[in-house]
């Protein structure tokens, strides 16, 4: 199964070795846009209104194309400033195109509890519970 991974940058940390297991049991997975530069949106921030505006619309046009050759997306949503199950907006929207295209939707840890959980629930995503084995 071809695999992409969306999740805050503040869990890049975690998706190397998440993507080894992944690809031990013959998984092909795909990394989230900046996962090279995980703090990139900081420097454009730091430039101006207008050039951050300018990237995160370049970040968000790349997500249809990331998602299209996949077959399935991992959620990865740990915790965050206090914030348990955390997802944003620019994963929410991924999980969005995700499931406008057809795609089969994984979450690593239980729906958080947020303005959109009645969104993520219609959206009827599989909740993993970090079994990754449950990716099928």
């Amino acid at each position: 199964m071809k695999i992409f991974i969306a999740c805050s940058k503040h869990f890049y940390v975690e998706i190397k070795k998440i993507a080894e297991v992944l690809e031990s049991m013959g998984h092909e997975v795909s990394y989230p846009n900046s996962y090279d530069d995980p703090f990139a949106e900081e420097r454009f921030k730091q430039m101006s209104a207008k050039e951050h505006i300018k990237w995160k619309a370049m970040m968000m046009n790349k997500d249809k194309g990331n998602i299209e050759p996949q077959d399935a997306v991992l959620i990865l949503n740990f915790e965050k400033k206090g914030i348990s199950n955390y997802i944003w907006g620019a994963t929410f929207l991924e999980v969005y195109v995700s499931w406008e295209l057809g795609k089969k939707i994984f979450f690593y840890n239980p729906l958080p509890d947020c303005s959109f959980t009645d969104e993520l629930i219609a959206i009827n995503p599989i909740i993993i519970n970090g079994d990754l084995s449950l990716i099928k």
